[in-house]
């Protein structure tokens, strides 16, 4: 059993590291991809305040297709290159989008999504997954939030 509680008002440094920790402790020794991705979506749930999505899109062949998550029933395949998730798989980088509305291409899977960050999992040089987190909150994410969330993005690389 494991028990991760959040501290509340912590700085984001100091949430994004415990989150890292919290997450390695919860996949280590486990070999299963879907089992560590869903119980890193829920730990990352549990612990950041505002997101109405929090999940895994695989790269399989030349799409994204959806893994496990938390929030409302989402799109389940998505262009490489296309929206915010696959603008981050086919360019390897962290998109952050404070206003999705103004992301040219952006896929509306949510109408009350507001803000986007999608991460890069990137294991032997090759995007293997996005972790993407949506929020109805404009501008809900920063550049702190972007650093933390590529740590936690390293662990999820170990696992898939």
């Amino acid at each position: 059993m494991f028990d991760f509680a959040p501290v509340p008002d912590q700085p984001k440094p100091l949430l994004y590291a415990e989150l890292s920790r919290s997450a390695l402790a919860l996949v280590e020794g486990e070999r299963d991809a879907i089992a560590n991705m869903a119980n890193v979506a829920a730990l990352i749930w549990m612990s950041l305040p505002g997101l109405n999505w929090a999940g895994f899109y695989r790269t399989i062949g030349d799409e994204l297709v959806l893994g496990p998550f938390i929030g409302k029933p989402a799109c389940i395949r998505i262009p490489l290159g296309q929206g915010v998730c696959g603008t981050a798989a086919a360019s390897g980088t962290a998109q952050l989008v404070p206003d999705v509305h103004a992301f040219p291409g952006h896929i509306a899977c949510d109408a009350q999504t507001r803000s986007e960050l999608v991460v890069p999992i990137v294991r032997a040089g090759r995007v293997v997954a996005v972790l993407d987190l949506d929020s109805p909150e404009p501008a809900r994410f920063d550049e702190e939030d972007a650093r933390g969330l590529e740590d936690v993005a390293q662990v999820c690389a170990l696992f898939l």
